[in-house]
């Protein structure tokens, strides 16, 4: 990543489950090898809180989004503990 380059929103959220959903979409964006920036408010959690990643990354990182949205929880799971097992 450019150091220079400008960091653009790919999910972003005010709902009430903003934060959780954001820190779901910035797993599978660490998980698929991004550079991953998680803004939003620590004490207001009815502000928005989004996720950004280089702009040079915004339409693969958009990509992996909407598949992790296709294959469903079942698949993050699946996904999460491979990556367990490759640390052990």
């Amino acid at each position: 990543m450019n150091s220079e380059e400008e960091m653009i929103a790919v999910f972003s959220s005010s709902n009430h489950d903003a934060e959780m959903e954001a820190l779901n979409v910035k797993g599978v964006l660490e998980a698929n090898d991004f550079d991953v920036q998680l803004v939003g408010p620590s004490t207001l959690p009815s502000l928005e809180f989004q996720v950004q990643v280089p702009e040079s990354q915004v339409e693969d990182a958009r990509m992996v989004i909407e598949k992790a949205k296709a294959d469903g929880p079942a698949a993050a799971l699946e996904s999460e503990m491979e990556g367990e097992r490759e640390i052990l």
